[in-house]
């Protein structure tokens, strides 16, 4: 086996087969042997019941069902890789569309030694209209709940980690620098991610080397409520509680508490500020400041998990062998 898609899900059973469908469209080299995982991630709703009508459906034997009961995409993600057969391991969101090249794009400069993993593009959907104070890419940027990714045409090494909906690395590298972190990454209803670019610094650190691949492309839908305002606030908060998870607390600044002087400083910006698409940037750094305040305080923080973590061998999910006759 040469490649693993994993496509972890939570509650999507609606747009879970249109994802698939076009996972199970792709077209690789001859010779080339993959499979797909699907994790369900302790779902609600019918997941298990149309993931195992798909598999049955559609190329039996390639399809396999993986149930997760920890809550969290970490857990499921490494649930998945426990389970993967594959050399290199893909992975994509449960509610996304690719091409029929994507996972060979995306996947052939990993099987020699020279690249440890590779990104491509993310863009929304193709009709996607963003309101005009939303502004994506540059200063002004507001679009971190999009998973917008995209680096232009040119091939090459990677300066910063690929995001999780559209990444790939070499099985290997996980036995090596451990799974990803379970105090990052989503978890039901709470926000906080990283947990995706958080492996790639750890990678990037360990001096691995990532490549970028434009043509392996994802189309990331954009659901409706993740352009109102207070979603993208909570999002930022979110962000601002990961950063100090992954990076700790930032040093002060002649004895006083960075987290402080920016929600100080962010808030006089946001107050003076009359340009729609400038004020509502502000006021996102001052969510993601106050996110940094909350976790920074939190009472548990001093038991978060450590900065890495070995895949962990344990069977604590269970494969539905009726999805893989």
């Amino acid at each position: 086996m040469h490649i693993s898609v994993i496509v972890c899900t939570y509650n999507r059973c609606d747009s879970l087969p249109t994802a698939l469908e076009s996972v199970a469209a792709q077209v690789l080299p001859p010779g080339v042997e993959w499979e797909v995982i699907v994790v369900d991630n302790n779902s609600q709703d019918q997941t298990r019941h149309v993931v195992e009508r798909f598999c049955q459906s559609n190329l039996p034997g390639r399809f396999r069902y993986l149930f997760e009961s920890r809550q969290g995409l970490s857990h499921a993600r490494n649930a998945g890789i426990r389970e993967a057969r594959g050399e290199i391991v893909a992975f994509i969101d449960d509610d996304v569309t690719v091409g029929p090249d994507w996972l060979k794009n995306l996947t052939a400069s990993l099987h020699g030694g020279e690249w440890a993993g590779a990104g491509g593009r993310i863009y929304p959907q193709r009709d996607f209209k963003p309101p005009y104070w939303f502004h994506i890419g540059g200063f002004l940027d507001v679009a971190g709940p999009l998973a917008v990714f995209d680096l232009g045409d040119v091939p090459g090494e990677l300066k910063k980690p690929p995001y999780g909906t559209n990444m790939a690395f070499r099985k290997s590298l996980f036995d090596k620098y451990g799974a990803f972190r379970a105090d990052l990454g989503h978890c039901g209803d709470n926000l906080i991610g990283n947990e995706d670019t958080e492996f790639g610094d750890r990678l990037m650190a360990g001096g691995e080397r990532l490549r970028y691949e434009p043509s392996a492309v994802v189309y990331h839908p954009v659901p409706q409520e993740r352009l109102s305002e207070k979603y993208l606030r909570a999002w930022w908060f979110a962000y601002g509680q990961a950063m100090v998870r992954q990076f700790g607390k930032r040093p002060p600044f002649w004895g006083i508490p960075r987290h402080y002087l920016s929600i100080f400083s962010r808030t006089l910006r946001w107050m003076f500020t009359f340009d729609r698409k400038r004020r509502f940037w502000w006021k996102t750094r001052i969510w993601m400041s106050a996110g940094e305040v909350v976790e920074i305080y939190r009472p548990s923080f001093a038991t978060a998990a450590p900065q890495t973590q070995s895949v962990d061998k344990s069977p604590r999910s269970s494969i539905t062998h009726r999805a893989n006759p």
